[in-house]
C-alpha cells in the first residue's frame, strides 16, 4: 500500500510516493510555472511516471485556501483563477484525491514533537500557517488562518507581512537568496520583519508552541535570540511560547501528508469520507 504526495510549492512542485511505513521511495520535482495551462500539461506528464505505483490515495499540497476539499485560491497565483487540478490527476489515476493547505500539512508534523497548541509558520516565496494539536488541525479550513496576509506599515507603506517577512522579499532586499544572509546587522532585521506578526499571532492565538518553517529554519540559531528579544517587547504580559526550528525544513509538508494519508486511509477503512 502507498501514497502519492503532490506539494505545489511557489518555485518547484516535488511529487513522491510514500509507503505505508513513511518511506519515500520515488520522488520527482520540477519549476511551478507561471502560466496554468502549461504547469497542468507539465504535471500531467510528470504524473503519468507515477501510474504503475496505484495509489490507495493521492494527497495534494496547495499554497492557498482550501474548502470543501478543493483548492479556491493560491496565494503566489492569483491569477489562476480556476484549479482543475483533479480533472488532470484523475485522467492518470483512479483513487480518493485530498486537497490541504501547505502550511496546515506542515502543522501536522511538527506538532507531533510538542505538546498543546503548535503554531506552523513557514516563510518560503510567501508566509503560510497551520494550527494543530499533536497532529490534529484545530483550524481545518485554511481560509481562517492566512498569516501572511496580514497587513502592516513598514518603511511608510501598508504592506502585507509576507512582503516584508518571506524570503522572496529577503531576497530582493539583500540580493542573495535568504539561507546565503550573513550578518548580525542582517540577521537582527531578520528578527524585527519575522516578530511583527508573530508578535500578533502570539496575542490572537496563545499557543504553547511556534515552529518556523521553511528556509529560514536553516538559518534560526542566527537570529533566535533577537527575534525572542523583539517579542518580549510587546506581549502584553501574554507568556512567550517556545519558538523553534523546524524539525524537517526541507520535508515537512511531505511528512505531514503521510500524517494526513494515514488518517484518511484508517477514515475510509471505517467508512468514512471527507
Amino acid at each position: 500500500m502507498s501514497f502519492l504526495s503532490i506539494d505545489i510549492g511557489g518555485t518547484k512542485t516535488l511529487i513522491a510516493c510514500v509507503s505505508d511505513k513513511g518511506r519515500l521511495s520515488r520522488r520527482d520535482k520540477f519549476p511551478t510555472s507561471t502560466n496554468l495551462r502549461e504547469y497542468l500539461n507539465t504535471l500531467f506528464t510528470h504524473l503519468k511516471a507515477f501510474q504503475d505505483v496505484s495509489p490507495e490515495l493521492i494527497v495534494v499540497a496547495v499554497p492557498g485556501i482550501v474548502k470543501n476539499n478543493a483548492p479556491v485560491s493560491l496565494g503566489n497565483r492569483p491569477s489562476w483563477k480556476k484549479l482543475p487540478f483533479a480533472l488532470v490527476i484523475n485522467k492518470l489515476f483512479n483513487c480518493p484525491i485530498y486537497f490541504e493547505n501547505d502550511a496546515s500539512l506542515g502543522a501536522i508534523y511538527e506538532s507531533k514533537f510538542y505538546s498543546g497548541k503548535t503554531i506552523y509558520l513557514t516563510f518560503s516565496t510567501g508566509v503560510g500557517g497551520g494550527i494543530a494539536e499533536k497532529t490534529n488541525l484545530i483550524q481545518p479550513d485554511s481560509s481562517h488562518f492566512e498569516p501572511g496576509h496580514r497587513l502592516y506599515t513598514y518603511d511608510g507603506q501598508k504592506l502585507e507581512w509576507e512582503d516584508i517577512a518571506s524570503c522572496k522579499a529577503l531576497e530582493a532586499r539583500y540580493g542573495v537568496v535568504a539561507t546565503s544572509i550573513r550578518g548580525r546587522d542582517k540577521y537582527t532585521d531578520i528578527a524585527a520583519r519575522l516578530a511583527l506578526g508573530i508578535k500578533d499571532i502570539i496575542k490572537d492565538e496563545q499557543p504553547d508552541t511556534i515552529v518556523v518553517g521553511g528556509p529560514l529554519a536553516l538559518r534560526y540559531r542566527h537570529f533566535s535570540k533577537a527575534l525572542k528579544s523583539f517579542l518580549k517587547e510587546d506581549l502584553d504580559g501574554i507568556k512567550l511560547p517556545r519558538i523553534r526550528p523546524a524539525k524537517s525544513p526541507k520535508e515537512a509538508v511531505t511528512r505531514g501528508i503521510y500524517l494526513y494519508a494515514k488518517k484518511q486511509s484508517k477514515n475510509r477503512g471505517k467508512g468514512g469520507s471527507k
